[in-house]
């Protein structure tokens, strides 16, 4: 097993978790800086106008469902619910499309084209900000097997992981996945008509991930003994598993 005795905490209150979801932020908006000058046909502008949109709504939404999931502590502490820790992947990823999407209609950004340029960063981001959940202590698994080698046991006591316990790695297993992901859209980029089909491939992969594996993860049982993320997983594949079924068409690349 593997123990893990890092301090939570960097520096003066500021935990790692934090400072690999903003590395991760800093990442989406530099790829997507980098496609740009390779060509993509968006402005900088553009670009930065909806990373002031999307970052906001991202973290605003991916509060709220955090809140939401954990009501029961929220109704009981509701001073907590505004500036405390916790935050959603899914609510991120949803609530910063949400944003976007939303700005494009006042805009000349075209929405789809946009999530197809930015979904490997977002996929690979993050894995970035799972690095700042291993540390952390946070998302960890059940209780793993005696006989596992890559189990992880957190030792320090500022981790949020239950101290001394030999747990399933889950945050290093979505990095593993993560990075899967975004080797398989940077392959499949350009391969797909209309816009916007390779994020929907990335939310349907992301999502029978979560789907799949959050019964190996720590968690609150939110509706028919499923976590948040496994219903809201469902409804994602419920949306984008006929989309891409019914729109999306394979197209050959240019050589």
């Amino acid at each position: 097993m593997i123990e893990i005795g890092i301090d939570p905490i960097a520096f003066l209150g500021v935990r790692w978790y934090g400072i690999f979801i903003a590395l991760a932020i800093i990442w989406i908006i530099l790829w997507a800086a980098w496609q740009i000058r390779q060509g993509a046909k968006i402005s900088y502008n553009t670009l930065f106008t909806a990373a002031l949109v999307g970052i906001p709504s991202g973290i605003v939404f991916s509060r709220l469902l955090h809140v939401i999931d954990l009501w029961d502590y929220y109704s009981q502490n509701p001073g907590q619910i505004i500036g405390g820790g916790g935050l959603t992947a899914y609510g991120a990823v949803l609530g910063a499309a949400l944003g976007i999407w939303i700005y494009s209609k006042f805009s000349k950004l075209n929405f789809g084209y946009f999530a197809d340029l930015v979904a490997p960063a977002i996929i690979s981001a993050q894995a970035i900000g799972r690095v700042g959940c291993t540390i952390n202590g946070c998302c960890y698994g059940i209780e793993a097997p005696t006989w596992l080698p890559w189990s992880i046991v957190y030792t320090h006591p500022d981790s949020l992981a239950p101290l001394g316990v030999a747990t399933h790695p889950m945050t290093v297993y979505e990095i593993i996945w993560n990075l899967i992901v975004f080797v398989v859209l940077i392959k499949l980029r350009g391969r797909f008509k209309p816009d916007g089909s390779l994020f929907l491939i990335y939310l349907s992969l992301y999502s029978l991930w979560r789907l799949a594996t959050d019964f190996l993860r720590v968690g609150t049982p939110f509706l028919f003994g499923l976590h948040q993320a496994q219903v809201i997983g469902i409804i994602v594949l419920a949306i984008t598993i006929p989309l891409l079924a019914y729109k999306t068409r394979w197209v050959k690349t240019e050589a």
